[in-house]
């Protein structure tokens, strides 16, 4: 481990989590947080809330779940007031983000909900997402983007609950391509974003326990901004791949 240090720390802000927190968003810092300390990674979880400035030196990975537009009006207004430029900040200094629905939104450039005005997002990732009508739902399965690394399997699922069609701009790369479900808007088969060490989706689930080599990739991506690449000890995660193994087969006989 470099910096002569024998037992590596990962401190995690979590953003907004009273507000933004739906559909068992919360299970995926408990993921990240139980998987860290089974291998001897100290772990730390500070919750951010309302009026609070950040610290752009100080998180390594900072979480964003969902959230409803009551909750997301507020939350917009904080971020632009006490919060864009830290944690735009932040993301230049390495710090990884891994956002859900509202939050996924509210990184990207605007949100429009339906027939209302637009809540500006903190543009760390280049997308735009505009509510329609009509909500997606359902269970989604995804074919992860072949510029992300391949570390116990190549495909996501989850569970899609959103009204809000997100659209990518140039400097944007898709999380992945949709192969059950509706993804980011129904119709380019595209699903979630990632734009340098962050990363946004639709997935809830919560997404992590079912996808554990997705969550030791932010695991190892957020050490790295410390100490470099680092190898993580294996795990036996039987359980948990039987569990995602089993959300594949029911997305498909949804169809």
């Amino acid at each position: 481990m470099a910096n002569g240090e024998s037992k590596p720390k990962l401190t995690i802000g979590w953003l907004y989590a009273r507000q933004m927190s739906t559909y068992g968003d919360r299970g995926n810092i408990l993921t990240i947080w139980k998987r860290a300390r089974w291998r001897g990674i100290s772990v730390s979880v500070r919750e951010i809330d309302f009026k609070e400035k950040v610290d752009p030196t100080r998180f390594d990975l900072y979480f964003f779940g969902g959230g409803q537009d009551q909750a997301q009006k507020k939350v917009s207004d904080d971020l632009i007031k006490y919060k864009k430029e830290d944690l735009k900040k932040a993301a230049r200094l390495g710090s990884v983000f891994f956002a859900i629905c509202g939050g996924y939104q509210l990184l990207g450039q605007y949100y429009r909900p339906f027939a209302q005005p637009e809540l500006p997002g903190i543009g760390l990732l280049d997308v735009v997402t505009v509510a329609s009508n009509q909500r997606m739902i359902g269970n989604i399965v995804i074919e992860t983007n072949s510029m992300l690394p391949k570390i116990g399997g190549n495909l996501m699922v989850g569970f899609e609950n959103h009204s809000g069609k997100t659209y990518l701009g140039k400097k944007a790369n898709p999380l992945g391509k949709v192969l059950v479900g509706s993804g980011n808007n129904g119709e380019d088969r595209a699903e979630g974003a990632f734009q340098g060490n962050v990363f946004g989706c639709y997935l809830h689930g919560p997404v992590l326990p079912k996808n554990p080599f997705f969550a030791d990739f932010l695991i190892r991506k957020a050490l790295a901004r410390h100490y470099g690449e680092v190898g993580l000890d294996h795990i036996d995660d039987n359980l948990e791949l039987t569990a995602h193994d089993a959300a594949i087969e029911r997305a498909k006989t949804s169809i």
